[in-house]
């Protein structure tokens, strides 16, 4: 069985700052923070006076472990024991669970529950119930 480290400090922090910028978003823009409709309206045909935003929104995601870098002198560790092929499967999945689910776990899971959404209590719902099967296939029978 693989063990998972145990880190509610920094879960802690994370969420909390999850929330924060979900909250800012919406504050300063009025925009919900889903990262899947972000992200998929950085492609064509979307055209609109939002695309810098999103731009910087998705490169804060990607130069973030580059912050911690400089803060604390080493990345953040990363321990993937999939192989490539796993991971692609996994990204295709993952992004059409987004696009047919209309949202991702942020918007659905943290911005659709602070709403009071009912279709995004039903998402969460669906996809925590997909993420602890296949955990316990992957752990269990993989």
């Amino acid at each position: 069985m693989v063990t998972t480290a145990f880190t509610p400090i920094a879960s802690l922090i994370g969420g909390a700052l999850i929330g924060l910028s979900a909250v800012m978003l919406m504050a300063l823009t009025g925009r919900i923070a889903g990262v899947s409709g972000i992200a998929a309206r950085l492609l064509p045909p979307y055209t609109d006076n939002e695309f810098a935003g999103r731009l910087a929104f998705v490169a804060g995601l990607v130069v973030a472990p580059v912050v911690v870098l400089v803060v604390t002198g080493t990345m953040p560790v990363q321990t993937i024991q999939a192989s490539a092929f796993v991971l692609t499967l996994a990204g295709f999945l993952v992004g059409f669970g987004a696009v047919w689910g209309n949202g991702c776990t942020s918007g659905h899971g943290v911005c659709g529950l602070s709403r009071l959404s009912m279709r995004s209590a039903v998402a969460t719902i669906v996809f925590m119930a997909a993420a602890i099967v296949t955990v316990f296939v992957a752990r269990h029978w993989g």
